[in-house]
């Protein structure tokens, strides 16, 4: 076991569980500035990240496992944000996010190679839907289908459930192009050794051999169903956690659903947004006419008004010029962090792979890809 996950175990062996209210998930969200503690190089383009939290902001960032952290920082004159899933799990008593670098990346290249220990960041408070409640009585089974980045959000619920859940166990099958880029190896290597029965991994590498067939390759439908077939009896496992490339996820979600899985049992979360080109796509669909929108943002209780013609801008870009400082990250339909709810009168989304059917049920949307279609929108930040 890693030094790193001894101090945690030993300082949180009695509080298992630091939000009591799992509702709590979508509180509302807030930039704090926090120092940097360590960097941990994962792989040879990827890095752990942790950051000391001052004991009057412990509470606004209690988290779930499995949600997020939006990091802010001037780069080069702009205002960049992005996005992270922390890769600690609540009862460890820190924050870790995991950023791997990316071609291009500005954000994911400067935390890599300019962020260093004492730097201060802007944090967002934590956000998503992508979790994990956890009781100490369940007694599931649990399968993790991740791939690259995507094992983040996935080892922060593989932890919990493993911690909190005595009589639960957890299958994961992860996908990387060689052993030398799996993230966190030395960290699941300790976790299956120290939960010994519990936890059991598969490693599907893509550009390596293995000498074994499923285990060569990247994550496809037919993989999946192999998986099904030798390794868990699947309408028997209790949720099925999948994150990664959006080919991965939709084929994992897919090729579960197609063998007799419920929808319900499987939560999924993308680590990139959608392609321009898809955007495009979705938006065409929408209707050619345009008027313009009476809209009222709520944000902490404060009100922002301002007009946007239906087919103009989204309604988060709107906000922004008109002056409100409303939380945002990717702008692709994937983080979740500028969901608000919809309190007079309706509008559409170009498309959603962050909210839940029972969410949009409810008036959610994401302010990034929504647009007005009545007269009167009033859209709250609060709820």
């Amino acid at each position: 076991m890693t030094l790193r996950m001894l101090k945690f175990f030993s300082k949180n062996k009695k509080n298992k569980s630091s939000l009591k209210n799992t509702d709590e998930h979508h509180k509302a969200s807030h930039f704090h500035t926090l120092k940097v503690s360590d960097i941990v190089k994962e792989t040879v383009d990827c890095v752990s990240v942790g950051f000391t939290i001052p004991d009057d902001l412990r509470y606004d960032f209690e988290f779930i496992a499995g949600q997020n952290l939006t990091l802010r920082a001037t780069i080069n004159g702009e205002d960049v944000r992005r996005s992270y899933s922390l890769c600690s799990a609540p009862f460890e008593g820190v924050i870790r996010v995991a950023i791997k670098k990316v071609e291009d990346g500005v954000f994911s290249t400067w935390a890599c190679e300019t962020l260093k220990v004492g730097d201060e960041v802007q944090v967002m408070t934590p956000t998503g839907g992508f979790i994990a409640n956890t009781k100490d009585e369940n007694e599931h089974h649990y399968v993790g289908i991740a791939a690259g980045s995507g094992i983040t959000p996935v080892i922060s619920i593989l932890k919990s459930v493993l911690f909190n859940e005595p009589k639960s166990s957890f299958t994961l099958f992860y996908g990387n192009k060689n052993a030398s880029s799996i993230i966190f190896k030395e960290e699941l290597e300790d976790l299956r050794n120290t939960y010994l029965g519990r936890l059991e991994i598969h490693n599907i590498l893509s550009r390596e051999d293995q000498g074994m067939d499923y285990a060569h390759g990247r994550i496809d439908a037919e993989k999946v169903k192999y998986f099904a077939e030798n390794f868990i009896k699947v309408k028997d496992v209790f949720s099925y956690y999948i994150c990664g490339p959006q080919e991965m996820t939709e084929i994992s979600r897919d090729t579960l659903e197609s063998l007799g899985v419920d929808q319900g049992k499987i939560h999924f979360e993308l680590f990139t947004a959608a392609t321009p080109a898809k955007a495009k796509t979705e938006k065409s669909k929408k209707s050619k006419s345009s008027v313009k929108s009476a809209v009222t943002i709520v944000l902490d209780g404060d009100e922002t008004h301002f007009e946007v013609a239906t087919s103009g801008k989204n309604v988060l870009d709107a906000a922004l010029d008109a002056g409100a400082d409303v939380p945002f990250a990717c702008k692709g339909a994937v983080c979740c962090t500028c969901r608000a709810k919809v309190m007079e009168g309706s509008a559409e989304m170009d498309m959603n792979y962050a909210l839940t059917d029972e969410e949009v049920a409810e008036g959610f949307i994401l302010t990034c890809q929504s647009h007005p279609t009545s007269p009167k929108l009033v859209v709250s930040y609060d709820e």
